[in-house]
């Protein structure tokens, strides 16, 4: 899938659904529970010493039903492990033009992170295909708009405190889509086997998106 067709793919689903911290024995039910709600982009986070496995993992199962990516990726070697593997795209939570050159350089989008005006242009200028609003509950979704009201032109993913409760007013605010981890990918949820819950959220989040 070229770059350019991958950011679609973001756009029309409109949610990032983010899986820190999931074991691997829980992986795959995790994925088809969000899944089966609509949500078809899924990162998965490289603070977990078994992210490279995993994304072979989740590549082997799902095929090309799914597109992974890898978020929490602080440097160009891990993001280029992690591509190698199978990885379509690379999150940042911070900006790191090495890791942006890196993503470029093997056509997968990278969605760095950035805070202030100034972080987002300069992600924008460096290559990013999107930017990860991030921490996003910090500022909320005025510190979204404020910014998307002279930066319209890059596209903003807020992240971190996203919900099916306020995911709405980042919509309204001029989100891009919306990355949401724990409030979707429930590992509580998931450890007792309350799938149908995830795929609800899921659902419900889709449904918010597809207003936009």
């Amino acid at each position: 899938m070229r770059p350019d067709q991958l950011v679609s793919e973001v756009e029309t689903t409109g949610v990032i659904g983010i899986l820190r911290g999931t074991p691997s024995d829980l992986l795959i039910e995790t994925v088809e529970a969000i899944v089966d709600g609509g949500v078809n982009v899924i990162e998965v986070t490289a603070d977990n010493p078994a992210v490279v496995e995993q994304v072979r993992m989740l590549s082997d199962h799902f095929d090309d039903e799914v597109i992974f990516g890898v978020g929490t990726v602080l440097d160009a070697p891990t993001a280029r492990n992690v591509l190698m593997a199978g990885a379509s795209f690379i999150v940042t939570p911070t900006l790191n033009e090495a890791v942006i050159e890196m993503g470029n350089r093997y056509a997968a989008p990278v969605f760095p992170g950035a805070y202030t005006p100034t972080e987002v242009i300069r992600s924008f200028e460096a290559g990013a295909a999107a930017v990860k609003l991030f921490p996003a509950k910090s500022g909320g979704p005025d510190h979204l708009s404020a910014i998307n009201g002279p930066l319209s032109q890059v596209p903003l993913i807020p992240t971190g405190g996203v919900s099916t409760q306020n995911a709405t007013a980042y919509f309204e605010a001029g989100a891009f889509a919306v990355g949401v981890g724990s409030a979707l990918a429930d590992l509580d949820a998931a450890r007792a086997g309350e799938f149908d819950s995830i795929t609800e959220t899921a659902a419900t989040l889709t449904d918010i998106a597809s207003q936009f």
